[in-house]
């Protein structure tokens, strides 16, 4: 017997991978009810990636041009000037980390936007909680049962399929938490049947989706409807299998590359995805966080060269797809006595999209003298996290009442998207 927990967190959907054992993903979509329209357009979709650890802003966007920076960090300093760490000079106070640079074209081009000293207004320096009150778009309610991205989706106001939330990781992130469905898939492939080890189907390799439906004895499944199978027959195990990118497009080996890609096949096979969601790990930089190289720059080379393969991957459907990143909180502006940098405050993100109003450096940052620093020791946070969001989530997706998407904020969103 499947237990309801399998498939369900806070009221959404949840599909997990199958790995070595366990259920086949394919089983949990029955509980969905959902069924399947013909035939499918392009929809409007937009990408989340969460930079969990709280990245450094300071060094991924540096204010090179502040005298302060270079007394905060002597050891981390970089600025244009090749030989002081190359960075890609912005806007002549701003500059773009080297290991940034397949992201760098974008900017040029105005299609990637960056938004500097933004964050929450809760002032918690602990990982799980600043996590926590971001993705619930409350950050001074940890009881919100929700998650923004889930309200998003019942803000969309129209019919969708299964795939319309889905998140590339293992567990469904507190972001989709809530009542409209969302799927947690670590591997599209695992969409074939796996029966090693299925307590359902035994030593049988070759049931059908609907010999497993007719075994199974929850109740969940059974008040589903077998139309929801026709969830998984939108996707062709050998597509997915033989997936090959755009040309000259190669992803990194990497659990964010990997994420991207399977994400960048979801779009493509226009099986109704509309909100995509990934992770990129790491970025708790205590110790050695070295400037053009060691692990932050590490890091950051993954991270945009994923966003950058994916987006290439994208072809003609970029048009329709916005990608924006986010973190918990940032760094503190002076660095610490092991060469790295400690919990902060405000951090930075970006925006790539062709509907982004991109080429430039949103923010409101008055110096890093000790007296504009938080605490004496942080970026302060001059631009909510909510203003961001709600203005990418409201002007990509087109919804058409965004009351509600984050309660108890009443502040003016970011005007960072055209139209």
């Amino acid at each position: 017997m499947i237990h309801r927990r399998a498939f369900m967190k806070s009221g959404a959907l949840a599909l997990f991978a199958t790995g070595f054992g366990g259920l086949p993903n394919f089983i949990a979509s029955a509980a969905s009810g959902q069924k399947i329209l013909q035939p499918y357009k392009k929809n409007k979709v937009m990408v989340c990636i969460f930079q969990r650890g709280a990245m450094d802003g300071l060094m991924a966007v540096s204010p090179f041009a502040d005298p302060n920076l270079k007394i905060l960090r002597p050891g981390l300093f970089m600025s244009p000037l090749e030989k002081e760490g190359g960075l890609f000079n912005l806007d002549d106070h701003f500059g773009l980390h080297p290991a940034m640079a397949s992201l760098q074209p974008f900017f040029g081009e105005k299609r990637m936007a960056i938004v500097h000293g933004v964050g929450s207004p809760n002032t918690t320096r602990s990982h799980f909680d600043a996590q926590d009150y971001m993705e619930a778009g409350t950050p001074f309610n940890k009881g919100t049962a929700s998650g923004w991205l889930n309200r998003v989706a019942g803000l969309m106001g129209h019919d969708a399929t299964p795939f319309r939330a889905v998140s590339l990781t293992n567990a469904l992130p507190r972001s989709f938490y809530g009542d409209n469905e969302a799927l947690a898939i670590s591997n599209l492939q695992d969409f074939a049947i796996q029966m090693r080890n299925n307590p359902m189907a035994g030593k049988t390799v070759s049931q059908s989706f609907e010999d497993l439906y007719d075994q199974t004895s929850s109740s969940l499944l059974n008040k589903t409807g077998k139309e929801s199978f026709d969830a998984m027959k939108m996707l062709n195990v050998n597509e997915l299998k033989n997936y090959q990118p755009a040309k000259d497009v190669v992803y990194p080996q990497t659990a964010l590359g990997n994420s991207l890609k399977q994400i960048a096949v979801l779009i493509k096979m226009q099986v109704g995805l509309e909100l995509a969601f990934a992770e990129s790990g790491g970025w708790d930089t205590h110790v050695n966080q070295g400037t053009t190289n060691g692990a932050f720059a590490r890091n950051l080379k993954d991270f945009s060269d994923s966003i950058a393969a994916f987006w290439k991957d994208l072809s003609a459907y970029q048009d329709e797809v916005t990608v924006m990143t986010m973190t918990e909180f940032g760094r503190t502006a002076h660095q610490n006595g092991t060469g790295g940098t400690d919990h902060g405050r405000a951090s930075c993100l970006f925006v790539l999209g062709n509907d982004v109003q991109g080429g430039k450096v949103y923010q409101n940052i008055k110096s890093l003298a000790k007296e504009d620093l938080e605490d004496k020791r942080d970026l302060p946070v001059s631009t909510d996290f909510r203003a961001v969001f709600s203005n990418v989530a409201q002007s990509h997706l087109k919804l058409q009442n965004s009351k509600g998407l984050f309660p108890d904020w009443n502040g003016k969103p970011l005007d960072l998207m055209r139209g």
